[in-house]
């Protein structure tokens, strides 16, 4: 060992060379009295002692400088091993110490060695490695192996089926758009396991629906849409595979015989015709079912395929169904949420009134992870007076009760500041003192304000600020700041704070901006990085006309989408 050490260390080139440090480590591992031989990172064999060379029937030059698992690593019938099947591969990879028995090395003559390892990690010189150590339990004779019998086209191993499952969990639940589910588990099993796709889904209405017959062609996927469209209504009591997947009833095999005899429903015809135009000779149909409903139908079908299905195909088609299940009633889930969010927000959101000499213009973006609606909103309305009243708020809470509170907000604003003629900071002032004894309200930001025209044709903007973001003021030669004064403490603390009243006029051709936090605020950025940015380009667009001011703005900003985005613009006339 010592030796050996030396000559890992020594100063002259040659103790540096490849061939120098295989001698090293082989006089390293010559100390070992089992069979052994080490590897590099990438595991080509870096050295191998004389018992391994004995035992494997191949000389040292060899098998240096080859990859282990490829020159050596086979299944029980000799056939190349893949690498994700093998658990010394695994264990190399893993970087940890490890045995086992039951591996197969091959030897030059196609016999095999059934042998028991041992891997650890090691370090020789400044390389590390794996050092890999063996025990022959049986030498296996060319002659004596059996031949493997070739696996059916497009069936899959037991490691591959679970793959693939994971696979489908992961890929399947990262969305909740039901086309884009389906898409995916289209995607998922053509080609992998059959020729064509079929998904038959029941519809809200309990409408059979046949949503997709997908055929692979190379690379491509092909929608047969001649195919697809709406199906007969499900039979009570027939007995045939897609009538009786579609009642959640069980998985089964089907060939274009089980629909030659005289069909029982509407179904059986179309399924009669689904095989004649599609030449599928073998099918097998599961039931797409979720925990609460039958939610339709998945057929896949061999028809270039050569191998037809077999019973043992059924639970991998079922496993997958069942995933597809659990994604498509999570997707429609949500659609039907946000359906009734959008027709509230549609109700909750006002139409903007038409004031003589003003433009008015308004965005509402929800938060795409939220349901659509949230406790963003904006108001403008006119008051006894003919002045305008603005407002833009923002409820605490992302999701249907904060809307909720936000409309009760809103009517009481609305109710005050038409019966009150009263400053901005009065009004705000009681509508704060009833949202804890009135509303569900717990905290909200509010700007209220009043914008009058004065007697020089000008427009006067008076408001008060409760705990909200500043309203931006672009002139129209690019000049932006923002109004700061008016700002008192928000909505919903319980204190008894005075509320401050601020007045500005506004200069011709200006753009006036409200706006609420999720346009400025993202992770990983400061609120003033925020405000930068959007004052910074609401400058630079104050020539554009104010619908595209608007647009090219949000385009601009880039709000992260993590929150709502709420947005009321005004331009004053020259």
């Amino acid at each position: 060992m010592a030796e050996a050490e030396n000559a890992e260390n020594r100063d002259d080139g040659a103790a540096r060379t490849p061939a120098a440090r295989a001698d090293a480590l082989a006089e390293v591992l010559g100390c070992i009295g089992a069979a052994a031989y080490a590897v590099d990172e990438g595991g080509r064999i870096l050295a191998v002692n004389r018992s391994a060379e004995r035992l494997l029937d191949r000389p040292a030059a060899d098998l240096l400088g080859r990859d282990a698992h490829d020159l050596l690593h086979r299944s029980a019938q000799g056939e190349p091993l893949p690498r994700t099947q093998c658990d010394m591969r695994q264990a190399f990879h893993a970087g940890r110490p490890a045995q086992g028995s039951d591996a197969y090395f091959a030897r030059p003559d196609g016999s095999l060695l059934r042998v028991s390892w041992l891997i650890t990690p090691h370090t020789a010189g400044d390389r590390a490695g794996t050092l890999v150590l063996f025990h022959v339990a049986e030498r296996i004779p060319s002659s004596d192996r059996r031949p493997e019998p070739p696996a059916p086209a497009g069936s899959l191993t037991e490691l591959e089926r679970l793959a693939l499952l994971a696979e489908t969990t992961t890929t399947l639940t990262s969305t909740l758009d039901v086309d884009e589910t389906l898409r995916r588990l289209t995607a998922l099993v053509v080609p992998r396991l059959a020729d064509w796709v079929v998904i038959d889904l029941i519809t809200e209405r309990d409408e059979v629906w046949r949503t997709a017959v997908v055929h692979a062609e190379g690379d491509s996927l092909v929608h047969r849409e001649d195919l697809q469209g709406p199906m007969p209504p499900v039979p009570e009591e027939s007995p045939m595979p897609l009538s009786r997947a579609l009642r959640g009833v069980s998985s089964t095999l089907a060939g274009p015989a089980t629909y030659q005899r005289p069909p029982d429903s509407g179904i059986a015809v179309e399924q009669r015709r689904l095989f004649e135009a599609t030449g599928i000779h073998s099918a097998v149909i599961a039931p797409i079912r979720s925990s609460r409903t039958v939610l339709g139908a998945l057929t896949l079908g061999r028809a270039e395929t050569p191998a037809d299905f077999t019973p043992a195909d059924l639970p991998l088609l079922e496993d997958i169904a069942r995933r597809a299940a659990v994604a498509l009633d999570n997707a429609r889930l949500y659609q039907r949420q946000r359906k009734v969010a959008e027709t509230m927000q549609n109700h909750l959101l006002p139409q903007m009134p038409v004031v003589p000499g003003l433009q008015m213009n308004v965005r509402y973006l929800p938060a795409p992870d939220a349901s659509q609606v949230g406790g963003d909103w904006y108001d403008a309305f006119t008051l006894p007076d003919a002045a305008t009243a603005l407002a833009i708020g923002d409820v605490v809470g992302h999701d249907l009760e904060a809307a909720a509170g936000m409309a009760q907000l809103r009517n009481m604003l609305r109710a005050y500041a038409w019966s009150q003629q009263d400053p901005p900071s009065r009004i705000v002032t009681r509508l704060d003192e009833a949202i804890t004894p009135i509303t569900d309200v717990a905290m909200a930001t509010l700007i209220f304000a009043r914008l009058t025209g004065t007697d020089d044709g000008r427009w006067e903007l008076s408001w008060t600020n409760a705990g909200h973001l500043p309203p931006l003021l672009v002139t129209r030669d690019g000049l932006a700041h923002f109004l700061t004064d008016g700002h008192g403490i928000l909505l919903g603390t319980g204190a008894r704070l005075p509320r401050p009243d601020a007045t500005t006029v506004l200069p011709p051709g200006s753009t006036l901006l409200f706006y609420t936090d999720g346009l400025v605020e993202a992770p990983g950025r400061t609120l003033d990085e925020g405000l930068h940015r959007l004052r910074q380009h609401a400058a630079a667009l104050a020539h554009r006309a104010l619908p595209s001011f608007m647009d090219e703005l949000l385009h601009r900003v880039e709000p992260p989408g993590h929150d709502d985005v709420a947005l009321l613009a005004l331009r004053t006339p020259l």
